[in-house]
């Protein structure tokens, strides 16, 4: 898999990590009372006893380590030599184009013209088989 791909793939990571840590919190962290002029409010209604504070951890580890990947491999990418080397390459790879679509070219042509002999080979031979006497 190329780095690109990787890069994805962990971006992907990272944001399926989110989605579960703020479900997870909206689901079973307690209520808080936003201000003194609101009533309290009311108990959390999970039968489990989740210990959020854990959960918290292990949840915020997992999206620390997911980053840490993701920061490796941004640095694994090529650095670039700005944009006076990165024309300099284009132009290289044009260049290099070039000369291998004259090949295919030429190629081409000669695989054309072998298959003009071909087919008029294959007609002679046709017309001979056609123009055979039936021996008496």
């Amino acid at each position: 898999m190329d780095i690109i791909s990787q890069l994805q793939d962990q971006v992907n990571a990272i944001a399926a990590i989110a989605v579960d840590i703020f479900g997870t919190l909206q689901k079973d962290a307690p209520p808080v009372r936003l201000s003194p002029n609101y009533p309290e409010p009311p108990a959390n209604p999970s039968d489990e006893n989740v210990n959020i504070p854990e959960l918290t951890k292990t949840m915020s580890s997992a999206l620390v380590q997911a980053a840490k990947k993701f920061d490796t491999l941004v640095s694994a990418l090529p650095l670039s030599g700005g944009e006076e080397a990165q024309l300099k390459r284009i132009a290289e790879l044009q260049a290099e184009n070039e000369v291998v679509g004259l090949e295919l070219q030429k190629q081409l042509e000669a695989a054309e013209q072998e298959l003009k002999q071909v087919q008029e080979l294959f007609n002679q031979a046709a017309d001979n088989c056609l123009n055979l006497k039936k021996p008496t």
